[in-house]
């Protein structure tokens, strides 16, 4: 049963603060709902109707089917909530490597990511929202590489945006062309070496 939109517009109104409960049971379902149908069957008015809302109320905090998808997929949590080992750029590595094969093997994920790559890939400024949410940890990762180039540990043509679309575009890959095995300890164990080679000294 929807909630009455008059409640919604009270937690949402101008100069209140959104209600965190809304954004949890929003978020939810479409994790629920994109597993259950897909990214291309969901649409806005299934999302408020099984979280309890109204329409109006999703686009008051999401512009886009996209934006509501990434937010859901990538909790704004996620990138705050990884830790940059102060150990070797290794460790580094090997951090970023485990924490994208998490995201992106999950259900929502692998349900979610074929028409989201697309959507945000049409979009720029949906794109520019998207990226600015894990700018922390990029610039995080980028210091710890300038750090150990300036020490000599690693290589000069060592790039933060060329590392992470390497980890990134491995693990899709991965999921893509062998979708039903998993991706273990071991896998994460290889791919480190591989890429952590390519750039120390």
């Amino acid at each position: 049963m929807k909630a009455d939109s008059s409640a919604v517009d009270k937690t949402t109104g101008a100069g209140r603060p959104r209600d965190p409960r809304i954004d949890e049971s929003i978020l939810r379902s479409t994790a629920e709902l994109l597993v259950a149908v897909g990214y291309s069957n969901l649409t806005m008015a299934a999302v408020a109707e099984r979280a309890g809302t109204t329409k109006t109320a999703l686009y008051r905090r999401w512009s886009s089917k996209a934006e509501l998808v990434h937010e859901a997929v990538f909790p704004a949590t996620l990138a705050s909530g990884l830790s940059i080992p102060g150990a070797g750029v290794a460790a580094v590595v090997r951090v970023l490597v485990e924490a994208t094969r998490d995201v992106f093997s999950t259900p929502v994920m692998r349900a979610a990511l074929p028409g989201l790559v697309a959507d945000v890939a049409a979009d720029p400024e949906l794109s520019a929202r998207v990226n600015s949410r894990f700018a922390h940890l990029i610039a995080a990762v980028r210091n710890r590489l300038q750090e150990a180039v300036a020490r000599g540990q690693v290589q000069e043509y060592a790039d933060t945006d060329r590392l992470i679309e390497i980890i990134g575009g491995t693990t899709m890959l991965r999921l893509l062309v062998r979708p039903d095995e998993e991706l273990d300890e071991g896998w994460v164990d290889q791919v480190t070496e591989i890429v952590a080679h390519g750039i120390l000294k």
